[in-house]
């Protein structure tokens, strides 16, 4: 994986121009290379690309992106499957930290249809072609952060009892144990954030890690008890929030979206 990540670093030119293009510092590029020894997975897809593919998700990190002709490869999903864990994927990554470079130009190629959904998506497209790294920062920062806090606070807990901290966390901590997942270690927020939420459920549909996809089963009792009591309210107010510009698209595909899984899984019952 470092090699990849080295061939990567030659072809673009340098880490200090791997890091530009990414939206991040050197010195993060050089702790991947020297100390993670991986690259962190919001940004495979865009150093691909900027290595016009001659560094490939695969190269980069086999455990997200198995060789489909591996012996070893870990089951392929279908591809409505896919297609959950892309959106699971792309409101985590939204959601859980401040925009990069790379998150805006992940969003910017983003393509949309008739639907509902499509336009939703669309429209995201659309801002993040039109907003600054800047702005979409200091939007995050009205929306989920804040002084005294944000206009919005993503937390399972907060939304289903008025707290931080409360049942709800606890809950979701057992059941993480339960499925062989914990917080990271760098990570300081509570794991009940509705962007690591749909971020774990990303990885139970699609698997990685070194484990294939979650059973059906797994997946919808994850969401029922843990997403769906407060999902599409939370979405909502994203929608509705007086600072969401960049961000009001997505709460639209987030509300949109948990109606999808809950139709979805209801059918599926």
């Amino acid at each position: 994986m470092t090699s990849a990540l080295s061939n990567a670093i030659e072809i673009v030119g340098g880490q200090t121009q791997l890091a530009r293009l990414l939206g991040v510092k050197q010195a993060n590029v050089w702790h991947w290379l020297n100390k993670a020894e991986r690259v962190p997975g919001e940004y495979v897809l865009a150093i691909e690309t900027a290595t016009g593919g001659q560094v490939t998700r695969h190269a980069l990190r086999p455990d997200l992106y198995p060789d489909a002709q591996a012996p070893d490869a870990l089951p392929a999903i279908a591809e409505e499957d896919l297609w959950r864990a892309q959106i699971y994927a792309l409101l985590g990554r939204g959601l859980a930290r401040r925009p990069d470079t790379a998150l805006l130009t992940a969003l910017a190629q983003l393509r949309g249809d008739s639907s509902p959904m499509g336009q939703a998506l669309a429209s995201l497209a659309e801002a993040a072609r039109t907003t600054s790294l800047e702005r979409a920062q200091d939007e995050y920062d009205t929306l989920f952060i804040g002084l005294p806090r944000g206009e919005l606070v993503p937390y399972a807990s907060f939304y289903r009892t008025g707290f931080l901290y409360e049942r709800p966390l606890a809950k979701l901590r057992g059941d993480m144990e339960k499925l062989g997942y914990a917080r990271a270690d760098h990570v300081a927020e509570p794991e009940d954030h509705m962007g690591a939420l749909c971020e774990l459920m990303a990885l139970l549909i699609r698997g990685g890690e070194g484990r294939g996809p979650a059973e059906l089963a797994t997946q919808e009792r994850l969401f029922r008890q843990h997403l769906a009591p407060w999902g599409e309210r939370f979405f909502t107010d994203l929608e509705l929030a007086p600072s969401a510009k960049l961000y009001r698209p997505l709460g639209t595909a987030g509300r949109l979206f948990v109606t999808i899984e809950n139709q979805a899984f209801a059918m599926a019952a």
